[in-house]
């Protein structure tokens, strides 16, 4: 597939930095989710401190709200990664982020990730099955267990994703980690709307009639979203 790396990390990532922050506006005001500051430095630094040490060499951040805190703060480079913007003038939802951003890679190919998630999974092996799969997307899922918070993701032993499955009480099961690889072509599956929910629209909708692939890792894992994730972060992250 063109633009995939038969080895080492792929080269592009696309980071969705434009949350409100709603539920957090309790303990972070006037400020985009993923710049909720954790020490003394915004939450979006440590998101991107992982992609840099993976050997990432370009960055598309997806802006929105308060971006100038964003673009202001980072410029045009952070640790040797070059940084442009996508900039949604209204929220595209994650599925219209994604794919305006991916209108600016380089090549056919990246990283996905959420700016106010950190999922320290092996970047380089995501995207080594990724390439090995010849797949259009594969998905990086977090061993969780004793939750009722999310919903799960049905894995075959292929590495195929077979479906999904509603929140309720499990012991242990496989959630969607929000750190993608995928090939732009994933959106020239279908008619899509200009704002849409990657979730349910990609992943959801098409999930059995596309070969989406599953990696599980059982990694770090912390949302900043909730108000006691996000002290937990100040705790377990500065």
């Amino acid at each position: 597939m063109a633009g995939v790396p038969q080895s080492g990390v792929l080269t592009e990532a696309i980071v969705l930095a434009g949350g409100f922050g709603t539920r957090l506006r309790s303990v972070v005001q006037e400020l985009p989710k993923p710049m909720a500051p954790v020490g003394e430095r915004p939450f979006l630094e440590i998101v991107l401190d992982e992609l840099a040490d993976a050997g990432v060499q370009r960055c598309i951040l997806a802006v929105g709200y308060k971006r100038e805190s964003i673009q202001e703060h980072f410029g045009e480079a952070y640790r040797g990664m070059t940084l442009a913007y996508s900039i949604e003038d209204e929220p595209l939802g994650t599925g219209g982020g994604i794919r305006q951003a991916a209108d600016m890679l380089e090549g056919e190919a990246c990283l996905v990730l959420n700016g106010d998630t950190l999922f320290r999974v092996d970047l380089a092996l995501l995207s080594r099955r990724f390439a090995e799969r010849d797949s259009l997307l594969c998905v990086a899922l977090k061993v969780m267990r004793d939750f009722d918070r999310y919903g799960t993701v049905v894995l075959e032993s292929d590495g195929v994703i077979s479906g999904f499955r509603e929140k309720q009480p499990m012991d242990r099961g496989l959630i969607n980690g929000g750190v993608y690889a995928l090939h732009k072509d994933l959106f020239r599956l279908k008619a899509l709307p200009p704002v849409f929910s990657f979730e349910k629209e990609i992943l959801e909708a098409e999930v059995g009639l596309r070969r989406f692939h599953g990696e599980p890792f059982d990694a770090y894992f912390i949302d900043i979203g909730i108000p006691e994730d996000y002290a937990r972060a100040q705790e377990e992250l500065v």
